[in-house]
């Protein structure tokens, strides 16, 4: 299946300048980022992308035993970096797709000219052994796989606005409510999974090309301390803590995303 059509991936902004790409988290997809790319395109070559079983990707490529572990994820990326041929890009993972980012470039670190990591977490259950604090107990993880199993358009409704953050804007929790609501039950059971059990830590240090970690101020998916394991665990990399609230700053904050995407950038090139 062609890479292109398979992934439903979008290039704009200008032709033959660096490259960045826009990789959305779980239960949305590339119109997440709507709010932007148009001020990055001015700067910038901007690829978008669905993950397989999400928006507008080709659903028939989606199978339990490519996409039941972020492998699958990761081998999409390099996959379309390759068919791009553009060159080395910074890739802006969010959330989940930052540490499919962190596990392409340790594969691959000739394809990235930088990593954005923004609001990413390697692991969200709480390790008490180790003191890390990922914001979960197991507990709390197997209750919410649990609820999102026996009825997850419920399970959309009532978390999406703990996951969005910022209650005074009410608008931004229904519309991540709205896209979790697009996505295939079936196809979100496993990506949930994926998602809320991969543990990533050990990862992180495989890491070796520039790295910019962006977590959000106040985040109840992923707190600041999180971002600060990640800063301290991928070596040289850099730790911008966003004013930004909630887990999804490219549309509560925009234009602090967007500033810091592109300061970031624009010196990886």
């Amino acid at each position: 299946m062609d890479v292109r059509s398979r992934n439903h991936v979008t290039v704009t902004g200008r032709p033959g300048a660096p490259v960045v790409v826009l990789a959305h988290g779980f239960g949305c997809d590339q119109n997440m980022w709507r709010l932007v790319v148009p001020a990055l395109e001015r700067d910038f070559t901007v690829v978008l992308f669905d993950h397989v079983g999400s928006g507008s990707s080709q659903m028939s490529a989606w199978s339990r035993e490519r996409y039941g572990a972020l492998d699958g994820y990761v081998d999409d990326v390099l996959e379309i970096c390759r068919e791009l041929a553009l060159g080395p890009v910074t890739f802006v993972g969010h959330s989940v797709s930052a540490m499919m980012g962190v596990l392409a470039a340790a594969r691959e670190p000739e394809a990235f000219a930088g990593l954005v990591l923004l609001a990413p977490s390697p692991c969200f259950v709480d390790d008490p052994a180790t003191g890390y604090r990922g914001g979960f107990s197991a507990a709390d993880i197997d209750e919410l796989l649990e609820s999102l199993d026996a009825n997850y358009l419920g399970w959309s409704g009532a978390m999406a606005p703990v996951i969005m953050g910022n209650p005074d804007r009410p608008e931004l929790g229904e519309e991540l409510t709205n896209s979790f609501c697009r996505t295939d039950p079936q196809i979100a059971r496993v990506f949930a999974r994926v998602t809320f059990l991969s543990d990533n830590r050990a990862d992180l240090a495989a890491v070796r090309v520039p790295t910019l970690v962006a977590p959000c101020s106040s985040d109840a998916i992923a707190p600041p301390e999180v971002g600060a394991f990640v800063h301290a665990h991928i070596p040289g990399s850099r730790l911008v803590t966003l004013n930004a609230t909630g887990h999804c700053p490219q549309l509560a904050a925009p234009e602090e995303t967007v500033a810091a995407i592109a300061a970031f950038a624009g010196a990886a090139r």
